[in-house]
């Protein structure tokens, strides 16, 4: 079989359909030897795996029983019997076809294939949609910030206007879950933008925790806690 004429789509779905497991044995000698001579068709495969592989780890772990090999090629060609309700010899030619059962095996390995693809879009939408927004307000009471913090941690500063640190001067942003441990620095910055913050070393963001930028000398604060005028502030609050 010749890959010449394929067209995008066709590429497409013979990377899909390896990494699932439903190419015959022509096909998947052809998958076989572009994995190994076309990169851009072993890309498409990578993808296929990295998009199902979110479905597949919401499988349980199970090991098979160590004759489970013995039982299947014990059974390799035996004909297995028809359902009682099959046994009219209309049915048994149709359930002895093969034409007939690898068109059906392909629409059903498309049907688990969408169903895969909308699951891993469905956790990755959701790990993207914020979990916490904390909307960080100038001393006038107008929006300046958003902290956006994400269910699986992550959060970014996102800048509504335009604050820059005067000269010999810096933007610092701090955070406040507790008041016996008092705030904690996330970083300087000249500029207010939109940035990723490090929470990695933090608690989990919860509920009313406070986000704030202040400004204090080059370098930050001397001193660890908030010295200079607060520029926004705002506490937490889930998502809708």
């Amino acid at each position: 079989m010749s890959s010449a004429n394929f067209t995008h789509e066709d590429f497409d779905r013979l990377a899909a359909e390896h990494v699932i497991g439903l190419l015959d044995e022509p096909e998947q000698t052809l998958a076989e030897r572009l994995i190994e001579t076309d990169p851009n068709f072993a890309a498409r495969v990578a993808g296929w795996r990295t998009r199902l592989s979110e479905f597949d780890e919401t499988a349980p772990r199970y090991e098979p029983d160590a004759g489970l090999w013995t039982k299947i090629e014990s059974n390799l060609g035996r004909r297995l019997p028809l359902p009682a309700p099959l046994r009219d010899s209309r049915w048994s030619r149709l359930w002895e076809n093969l034409g007939f059962w690898r068109p059906v095996g392909l629409a059903t390995g498309f049907a688990a294939l969408l169903l895969a693809t909308g699951l891993g879009f469905a956790v990755r939408e959701a790990q993207r949609k914020p979990a916490l927004v904390a909307v960080m307000l100038d001393d006038s009471g107008r929006p300046a910030g958003l902290v956006n913090v994400r269910a699986d941690g992550r959060a970014e500063l996102v800048a509504l206007t335009d604050v820059s640190a005067p000269d010999g001067r810096t933007l610092q942003i701090w955070t406040l879950w507790d008041r016996a441990r008092g705030p904690v620095s996330l970083g300087t910055l000249a500029t207010a933008r939109n940035m990723t913050l490090s929470l990695d070393s933090l608690p989990r963001t919860t509920p009313d925790q406070l986000f704030e930028i202040t400004l204090e000398p080059a370098g930050g604060s001397p001193t660890g806690r908030p010295t200079g005028p607060v520029l926004m502030k705002g506490t937490a609050s889930t998502a809708l």
